[in-house]
């Protein structure tokens, strides 16, 4: 059976060039591939690229989410905590469902869930 080795989120942005900048400046990412003129743009951070495309329906943004997983859930949290100027970042937490795990909003709507196994999970 062929092998799955990686996905990329596509997510929705009223604006992808307005998207595309907010997760280079808040989250880290590098701008890969640019199109505003086709309403698309590619943002990359480490092995992780999210593309987005035009979507004016700010509905299904608020619909969306993607899951990432970790290495060092703190130190990203921390990180992204010292680069939010007031958009919406949850407190890290340890989830019933095994999963150490902290939420970022982006500004079209769109749920980032960032997570590691907790401790008592990975034992």
């Amino acid at each position: 059976m062929a092998r799955l080795n990686k996905v990329c989120p596509q997510l929705p942005a009223a604006d992808v060039s307005e998207a595309a900048r907010w997760y280079r400046d808040k989250l880290g990412f590098t701008i890969n591939r640019f199109y505003p003129e086709h309403g698309f743009a590619i943002v990359r951070r480490d092995d992780i690229e999210i593309h987005f495309w035009t979507c004016k329906e700010r509905r299904i943004a608020e619909h969306t989410s993607a899951y990432f997983r970790v290495d060092d859930i703190d130190a990203l949290h921390a990180t992204l905590a010292a680069a939010n100027d007031g958009g919406r970042l949850s407190e890290v937490a340890d989830r019933a469902w095994g999963m150490r795990e902290f939420y970022v909003w982006d500004p079209d709507g769109n749920l980032l869930k960032f997570g590691v196994p907790a401790p008592a999970a990975a034992e």
